[in-house]
Formats: structure tokens, C-alpha cells, sequence
């Protein structure tokens, strides 16, 4: 049996063109992620989740990065409307493990009922002073345990609801002043440092399945970005103990040198699972996909292991669950 393309992809519309199809079917990557421009109603995003998987046969994981604020692909009037994770923190004080718990089993309930079963969250980087706008309020907070613990609230209620989901960014990304959508951050700070703060709230999710890269250089461990860097993804993998499958951020993004396939190149020889390309013409997705290859046998293991955690969720009353949610935040 042929391996899976070491390639998370996506679709430019509501359905696929018969060329993406056509595509998918032969290049068989691993999974596929879905943007703002591929949501309209639940019926078409059940069938454009059901076309990705009749693509390459199998039941392949889909992807959405569904935060809440900014970073929130489903919203009205189909779907609710969150706000920013440490706005909703601040939003219900004391009671808010409890409420990120029923934030993110909401979230789930949303996601698995139109075919999607894993969500790029939570974002476990520590907001500090200097951090970026484009990523400080979709931070838990800046208290690297209680980070920690406000990102277990939000996978345990993915997980709840059948939903896998993403550590993010690692090893952390929190400190970054620029945008990695642009341009690469270079984070000063001494590892020593990092250790005390950026790196724990990783280490106490190291069980998770899925993790994803941060497109961050760290000096100290070399000049290549995080995504790029053996040095980094060893830390990853030895240091902060994650053995779940380990995906790049969009390789597409500004922060990222070179060409779609020299990134993707770059990312498997760093010793990361898999490549996530996005937003970009079907030539350089084939480019990426070539790039990347086959998925290695460390790689399979990871995503076999991840995928048995998808499971049928038990039934909840998702009505009482956001009344209380409602009530928390008063």
C-alpha cells in the first residue's frame, strides 16, 4: 500500500475543480485544510469535506485553524461567533478553565458536524509585552503554567468532541515583534530563558497528537527558521518530549526563504512529519507535494497514532453547555 504525500493541502473554492481533483487523487497528501473561502453552508462544506476524502480514498484528516477572534474561518450565520481567546480569559476571571473547556467542546460539536476533525488550536505561546498584534490576543495568557492549563481546558474539549487538536507554536512564538505572515522573527532571548517560560507549556502538552512549527529563529540553535532547523526540531522532539505528529505552519507565509519546493525540502530534512502549504496556485502545491515526498516510516507511525484518537463523540446537550458558557461570561 502506497504512503500518503508528507503534505497538508488545500482548495480554492466551495467545491473542488475537477483539476484539484485530479490533483489529490495523484498526489495523495496526507490531509487538507479548509479557509474562509471554502465555508458557506453546512451542506457545502459536509460535501467539499466528503470530496477531499473520495479524492485520495481514504478518510484523511481536515484541518481548520478555528481559534476564535480573528483566526476564525466559520462564523455567522451558520455557525457562532467567538471571541479571542485572552479576551474570553479575561472575559470570566477565575472560572476559566471551565469556560475554555466549554468554548472548545462547542467549537467541536460545530466542527464535527460538517466533517472536520481537527482544529489548529490551541495556541499554547506565552503573550508577553513585546509580542506582535497579529498573534498576542489569541494567546492564553503570559503565565506559562497557567498557559499550560488553559491549553489542556481547550484540547481536552476538542478532544471530547472528536476533534484533534494542535499544539501551536512550537517551541513558542510569544516573544516574535513581527509578523510571520511578512517576515521571519528573530527571537534574541538566551534559551536559559526560553526554557523558563516559551518552552513549558509545550513540555506539559508534549502528549498531544499534533503540534505545528513556529516560523521563529532562535540564534543560539542557528540561523535557519524553527521549521527549517534540526536543531530546533530536535529540541522538539528530545528536550520538550513531543513524539505526536509534528506539522510546519504555512509554508507559504512571507517569513519563510525560498522557493514552495526548496521550503518543503528544507522542512523534511529538519525532521518535521509533515508540510502544510496554503494559499497558493495549484503549480507550487504540486511543487510542495513533489517536494515533500512520501511520508517516512517515524512519520507514519506519528499519524496512525494521532488518527486512532479521532473518535465518535457521546452525545451532550450542546444547548446547556453554552448556557452555561453564557452565564461563566456573564
Amino acid at each position: 500500500m502506497s504512503r500518503p504525500t508528507a503534505a497538508i493541502l488545500d482548495a480554492d473554492g466551495l467545491r473542488l475543480s475537477e483539476a484539484e481533483r485530479a490533483f489529490f487523487r495523484e498526489a495523495d497528501p496526507w490531509g487538507f485544510i479548509l479557509f474562509a473561502r471554502n465555508i458557506d453552508t453546512l451542506d457545502q462544506v459536509r460535501a467539499l469535506t466528503g470530496e477531499m476524502r473520495d479524492a485520495v480514498g481514504r478518510n484523511a484528516p481536515v484541518l481548520i485553524d478555528q481559534e476564535g477572534g480573528r483566526v476564525q474561518r466559520m462564523g455567522p450565520p451558520h455557525w457562532r461567533k467567538w471571541p479571542a481567546p485572552l479576551d474570553h480569559v479575561k472575559a470570566v476571571g477565575e472560572a476559566a478553565e471551565r469556560a475554555i473547556w466549554l468554548r472548545y467542546r462547542v467549537i467541536a460539536a460545530e466542527l464535527h458536524a460538517v466533517g472536520i476533525d481537527v482544529n489548529c488550536a490551541p495556541t499554547l505561546d506565552c503573550a508577553q509585552a513585546e509580542t506582535h498584534p497579529f498573534l498576542r490576543n489569541r494567546c492564553f495568557g503570559s503565565d506559562p503554567d497557567r498557559v499550560a492549563a488553559l491549553g489542556r481546558a481547550a484540547a481536552e474539549g476538542l478532544l471530547a468532541g472528536g476533534i484533534l487538536p494542535v499544539i501551536k507554536h512550537m517551541p513558542g512564538h510569544g516573544r516574535a515583534t513581527q509578523d510571520s505572515h511578512a517576515e521571519l522573527p528573530t527571537i534574541h532571548a538566551p534559551v536559559k530563558d526560553l526554557r523558563a517560560l516559551d518552552f513549558r507549556p509545550f513540555y506539559a502538552l508534549r502528549d498531544m497528537p499534533l503540534g505545528m512549527t513556529a516560523h521563529i529563529v532562535l540564534p543560539e540553535l542557528g540561523p535557519e527558521p524553527a521549521t527549517g532547523s534540526p536543531a530546533v526540531i530536535r529540541l522538539i522532539r528530545e528536550e520538550l518530549g513531543f513524539n505526536g505528529l509534528l506539522m510546519s505552519d504555512d509554508l507559504a507565509m512571507g517569513a519563510m526563504p525560498g522557493t514552495p519546493a526548496e521550503r518543503a525540502r528544507a522542512t523534511m530534512a529538519a525532521g518535521c512529519d509533515v508540510a502544510l502549504f496554503c494559499n497558493a496556485p495549484l503549480a507550487d502545491r504540486a511543487a510542495v507535494a513533489e517536494a515533500a515526498g512520501p511520508m517516512n516510516d517515524a512519520a507514519c507511525r506519528r499519524a496512525d497514532a494521532a488518527l486512532q484518537q479521532r473518535c465518535a463523540p457521546g452525545y451532550v446537550d450542546i444547548a446547556a453547555l453554552e448556557a452555561e458558557l453564557v452565564a461563566l461570561t456573564g
